[in-house]
């Protein structure tokens, strides 16, 4: 009896041991390669506009300077507040290279090796390609540097240790570019590129596992618990059609933030619409559309309808 419990033992201890290893062991990245790649900066600026950087660097409630760093966004989990990303050399990114920002937005990870938490929304830049990111950072070397110390986090136990975040990677992280849907169309592409991307649409309106990882499955039917304890409503088709959402009445509302019944947008969407859409094309605004209306939730369940 005493040796089948010490082998017991000795077998969990084993188990956890692995299991420990594989979370907390330091994950190998392969990094971008931008040997050759010049950066637009027009275009790195729409980028910009479309991932929704001003909006959340930049405090608008106490008119603090442009992307110098945001407000405090309250989450489950603690306080978070999103950095100065002026070209500022000791408060901003102005010290970083092109390498350092490809690795911040499509590895979570700082110049220094440190662990992003994903609130910065990396598991929708990594789906940015190699051009994307090099416009991005062309656009963000224009940015005049101004100095703000930005405050720390004011995290719960046990959040505010970044080096759990190398577990929460291996459990919901994926560094992967946007692939093609082959049987989709090209517009529906672009937009399921933009809302599952740097637009990060399906991240604001999808509900979150315990971890703050994405409720997969359950792809934009809405956030009980949204940051700074808002509610974020379901915008699948089924959930729009419902309320007589039509694909027009979509790219109206991103536009000018007026919903079909003549309310307008308040909260965060109503700064989404500020900062973000309204500077995007039709021709993304109409991709948007056409992705999220086709998404429905039925039994129980997200799914592209007609595929």
């Amino acid at each position: 009896m005493k040796k089948i419990f010490l082998g017991a033992t000795l077998v969990g201890l084993l188990t956890g041991a692995s299991v420990a290893t594989y979370l907390f062991w330091p994950i190998e990245t392969q990094a971008r390669v931008f040997s050759n790649t010049k950066g637009n900066v027009q275009r790195g600026a729409y980028l910009a506009r479309s991932s929704g950087c001003f909006a959340c660097h930049t405090d608008e409630k106490t008119n603090g300077p442009v992307l110098a760093g945001g407000g405090p966004l309250k989450t489950p989990f603690g306080t978070f507040y999103a950095p100065n990303i002026t070209t500022h050399p000791e408060d901003g990114i102005g010290k970083w290279s092109l390498a350092d920002f490809s690795n911040a937005l499509t590895h979570g990870k700082s110049p220094t090796g440190e662990n992003y938490y994903p609130v910065f929304l990396y598991p929708n830049y990594t789906k940015l390609s190699n051009q994307d990111i090099a416009d991005m950072w062309a656009a963000f070397k224009t940015v005049p540097p101004v100095a703000n110390k930005v405050p720390e986090h004011d995290l719960k136990f046990p959040f505010q240790y970044r080096f759990l975040l190398t577990a929460w990677k291996r459990l919901f992280f994926e560094h992967k570019v946007y692939e093609p849907n082959l049987k989709m169309s090209k517009e529906w592409n672009r937009g399921a590129f933009l809302a599952t991307g740097p637009a990060h649409c399906v991240t604001c309106h999808s509900p979150k596992n315990p971890l703050g990882g994405l409720d997969y499955g359950h792809e934009l039917n809405g956030d009980e618990n949204g940051p700074n304890g808002e509610k974020i409503p379901a915008i699948t088709a089924t959930a729009l059609s419902k309320n007589g959402w039509t694909k027009k009445d979509i790219v109206f509302a991103l536009k000018t933030g007026s919903k079909p019944d003549g309310d307008a947008f308040g909260s965060s969407m109503g700064e989404v619409v500020r900062e973000s859409t309204r500077f995007l094309t039709d021709a993304d605004l109409n991709a948007i559309a056409e992705y999220v209306m086709s998404i429905e939730h039925k039994d129980g369940r997200s799914i592209v309808k007609n595929q």
